[in-house]
């Protein structure tokens, strides 16, 4: 991992909502600070009826611009966490039902930041680096619920495999606090489409990442590399 990186990530959670979409696409097509955002896109419920057609032409789009990544909602379109079934196999569904379709994504983050010892197993089987640990613990996450805590990328041993963690460090509101103050080593913010949606909001995360960019070296997400190691219990947090 170079030295002083800074990468940047947009959960795509909507990507078939026009306005959403189009802000986000336009988004990373200026790569504000010099950042290659990274698509970590929901795929389509198609129960729900959204379309696979338009679905699959938008992250094809996005592909072409900057890292694609698989991001779950276990619940649907509106329920990030899992609330029954095997989110394990559930992830391995979607990872098929994109690869059948001529995507690979090389990144993954659980919706709701979830994660157990299944899923980071299914997720290192499929080749993924994942995304879904973070330095800071969502406030809406009940103590006692799966999540990984962690500030730095490492390499998670999970049984028998290996699993390249590269958590998220800083939302939208802390990546504009950090843009003036000290930084750590390693800084990966994240946002939403539906931040997009808004325009203050939407011009103050081009403007923290146009001065992130002068003070960081932009990574790209799925090329950064981690030497240290740890253990799946290590990284594990249940408060």
């Amino acid at each position: 991992m170079p030295e002083g990186c800074a990468v940047v990530s947009c959960h795509v959670e909507r990507p078939l909502d026009d306005r959403a979409w189009a802000a986000f696409s336009r988004l990373q097509a200026r790569r504000p600070g010099g950042f290659a955002i990274a698509a970590l896109m929901r795929p389509p419920d198609l129960s729900a009826g959204e379309s696979e057609a338009l679905w699959l032409a938008r992250a094809r789009i996005a592909a072409a611009r900057g890292p694609l990544g698989h991001h779950t909602h276990w619940g649907g379109p509106a329920q990030a966490r899992p609330v029954d079934g095997d989110p394990a196999e559930h992830v391995r569904s979607e990872a098929t039902w994109l690869q059948e379709r001529g995507l690979h994504p090389r990144l993954f983050c659980g919706g709701g930041w979830y994660m157990d010892e299944r899923v980071a197993a299914a997720v290192a089987e499929l080749g993924y680096a994942d995304c879904t640990a973070t330095a800071f613990r969502p406030s809406y996450i009940q103590p006692g619920a799966p999540r990984l805590g962690l500030a730095d990328p490492a390499r998670i041993r999970v049984g028998g495999l290996t699993l390249l963690e590269l958590p998220t460090t800083h939302s939208l509101g802390m990546a504009v606090r950090a843009a003036l103050g000290r930084l750590p080593r390693y800084v990966h913010v994240y946002f939403h489409d539906t931040d997009l949606l808004d325009y203050r909001r939407r011009r103050t995360l081009e403007a923290a990442l146009r001065v992130l960019g002068r003070r960081r070296r932009g990574g790209q997400l799925d090329r950064l590399a981690a030497d240290a190691e740890l253990d799946f219990s290590a990284v594990a947090s249940v408060p």
